[in-house]
């Protein structure tokens, strides 16, 4: 199996956006040079990046057909394959993250959501339930649900992480500002909104120095 860095599989979804913006505004197919200056990439990037996932090949001059891409993308970021997941802490990021609509277009369902506030727990107004965080372990399995998504405050994300794993997930998505320590078999994604709060406030400061030049 071919391995994809990280970087190349943050471009993914990047790509796949563009490509649906297009096909909406009539286009049938693209090239690499015109997706390099939309994006940003280099042209030799965008062919590796596209030949890696593409089930045909790109036509000279022409490109590439949108549909075919877009079909490829889907397939391979699992678009096509709804995952389900559960979600612990359910405070104003774990609320919103359960009510964000675009996450069953790329693939994911969150069934429901686990908090140890009494007040959060019950029916949500979209329908899906919060309840008791010692009901993870009995629940998880019978929801079939592999991915544990993690929005508690940092000083509770290992002990959640730790209570995730013996419940029986195989997938962390973790939202808390923390490392947390997992084993090896276990897939873990974090989310850190202060490293690219970090990035972001860095290449504004550049930019704001080379303008004063």
């Amino acid at each position: 199996m071919e391995a994809f860095s990280k970087n190349q599989l943050e471009r993914y979804p990047l790509y796949l956006k563009y490509f649906k913006e297009l096909k909406a505004a009539g286009d049938d197919s693209v090239s690499s040079p015109k997706i390099a200056a939309k994006l940003g990439y280099s042209e030799e990037q965008v062919r590796k990046d596209l030949q890696a996932i593409s089930t045909e090949p790109g036509l000279p001059k022409k490109g590439r057909n949108l549909q075919n891409l877009i079909d490829d993308l889907e397939t391979f970021l699992g678009y096509k394959d709804v995952t389900s997941a559960v979600i612990v802490g359910v405070g104003h990021l774990g609320a919103a993250l359960m009510n964000f609509p675009a996450f069953k277009e790329m693939g994911l369902e969150i069934l429901c959501g686990f908090d140890n506030d009494p007040l959060k727990q019950g029916k949500l107004p979209n329908g899906k339930e919060v309840f008791p965080i010692e009901k993870l372990p009995n629940l998880l399995n019978r929801l079939n649900a592999h991915i544990v998504i993690i929005a508690v405050p940092s000083n509770a994300a290992q002990e959640v992480a730790n209570l995730a794993i013996d419940s029986g997930a195989k997938a962390l998505w973790n939202f808390a500002p923390i490392h947390l320590e997992t084993p090896s078999n276990i897939v873990i994604e974090n989310v850190n909104l202060a490293s690219s709060l970090a990035v972001l406030s860095h290449r504004l400061n550049q930019q704001i120095a080379e303008e004063e030049k």
